[in-house]
């Protein structure tokens, strides 16, 4: 194996533990839910102060990878999360939630998540920016696929305290060595690459992803609108993609599914991701990434349809074509954003830039568990919550979309 696609394959396994902690909060929300009895807006508030932390974080740990290197915080970050996990153990009231969970292991994924991996691609792999980013964000399709079931099956089996601690030694005991002896730090910002992509009337041309793009600072890159279409994309995407991460679990145990199928419904979600970011990944590379994009959105939007039906339904496959909808659509959401930011703003202050597109993502997947947790505890009903994520969804395309037309008028 060459040393580009062991670097890849450490990082997406990094990606799938860190984010398998994100997305296992779904089956210790029911676990949480039945030992304690606390309401979903509380439980589903812990989670969305998990997000908002790790998305005012991801700022801060963006200028942090553009000065001293993305690879010594994911190094840091694996030992902060397994302590944390562990500290999660000993939760018994919802402070300690808040703290635990909401605070401590939200710092701890940034630290060893997403903006260091991209800031660790883009460095390296500019040449197939999108396909590497979407290798490396199919990790998270692991741990997903992986993480969610083995929680569930710990919890059963060992109780909730116990499976986050195990899962605190697996994070940890992953994440420090696979970084030391396995990713190299690349610490000069990445320039611009010649990639062919496909004009608007379909004839592959001589132009480049990212033709526009150059080294600005971050107040250089606010004062344009690309980079509030961008931002835009990300809040209202994860309002609706994070709605259905958070609470699908819940909901098809509301539905007469046993907690063990719905989680093997998340892995679904995880293997159909691993697909949508590595196929929608290479397309990018081929084609315009704003209309992948937006079709990856589309397919969002649809499962939100689907998960509706299987509650007027209720049946396993159904659920598991809901799973593969989700997973396939909202990694357009993960895989292609960054891609487009680096399109149109490089440098020095990639990381930093990054970072606060990110804040976008953190305040809509704090604001769509939240929102759906509240107006299900009012109504006693996931109606209203899944129509406001369709929305959200549509308003995250026409953005998408109104970034391709920018584009285009200025080359």
């Amino acid at each position: 194996m060459n040393r580009r696609a062991l670097t890849l394959g450490a990082i997406a396994l990094t990606l799938g533990l860190t984010y398998g902690v994100w997305y296992s909060y779904s089956v210790f929300l029911v676990a949480l839910l039945k030992e304690f009895g606390w309401s979903r807006s509380v439980l589903a508030g812990a989670f969305s102060v998990f997000t908002l932390v790790h998305g005012a974080a991801n700022p801060v740990i963006g200028m942090l990878c553009d000065r001293v290197g993305p690879r010594r915080l994911v190094i840091f970050g694996g030992a902060a999360l397994g302590l944390a996990l562990y500290g999660n153990s000993f939760i018994a009231s919802p402070e300690r939630l808040y703290l635990g969970f909401g605070l401590l292991t939200a710092v701890s994924v940034a630290l060893c998540g997403w903006v260091p991996a991209v800031v660790l691609v883009q460095r390296q792999f500019m040449d197939r920016l999108a396909l590497s980013l979407g290798i490396v964000s199919s990790g998270i399709g692991l741990g997903m696929l992986f993480v969610v079931p083995l929680c569930q099956a710990m919890i059963e089996s060992l109780g909730w305290r116990t499976a986050w601690q195990i899962l605190g030694l697996i994070c940890a005991g992953w994440i420090v060595p696979a970084n030391l002896l396995l990713v190299r730090d690349a610490s000069a910002p990445a320039q611009l690459v010649t990639t062919p992509t496909v004009q608007k009337d379909g004839a592959r041309g001589a132009k480049t992803h990212g033709a526009g793009a150059r080294d600005v600072t971050l107040g250089e890159a606010v004062r344009t609108q690309a980079f509030w279409l961008v931002l835009g994309a990300f809040f209202f995407g994860n309002i609706c993609s994070q709605t259905l991460h958070v609470h699908q679990v819940a909901f098809l145990v509301d539905h007469g599914i046993a907690a063990m199928s719905a989680a093997s419904v998340v892995g679904v979600v995880g293997i159909a991701s691993i697909f949508g970011k590595t196929g929608g990944g290479w397309l990018a590379d081929r084609f315009e990434r704003e209309v992948i994009y937006v079709i990856g959105i589309a397919i969002l939007v649809g499962a939100v349809g689907a998960l509706a039906l299987v509650g007027v339904a209720p049946s396993l496959i159904g659920a598991y074509v809901f799973a593969v909808m989700l997973g396939v659509g909202y990694s357009a959401t993960a895989a292609l954003i960054p891609a487009m930011i680096s399109d149109r703003f490089r440098g020095r202050q990639f990381g930093l830039i990054l970072g606060m597109g990110l804040m976008g993502s953190a305040v809509g997947s704090a604001l769509g568990p939240w929102m759906a947790g509240r107006l299900f505890d009012a109504t006693g009903s996931y109606s209203i919550p899944f129509v406001i994520a369709a929305v959200c969804g549509t308003i995250a395309a026409i953005a998408g979309w109104r970034a391709r037309t920018l584009r285009l008028r200025a080359t």
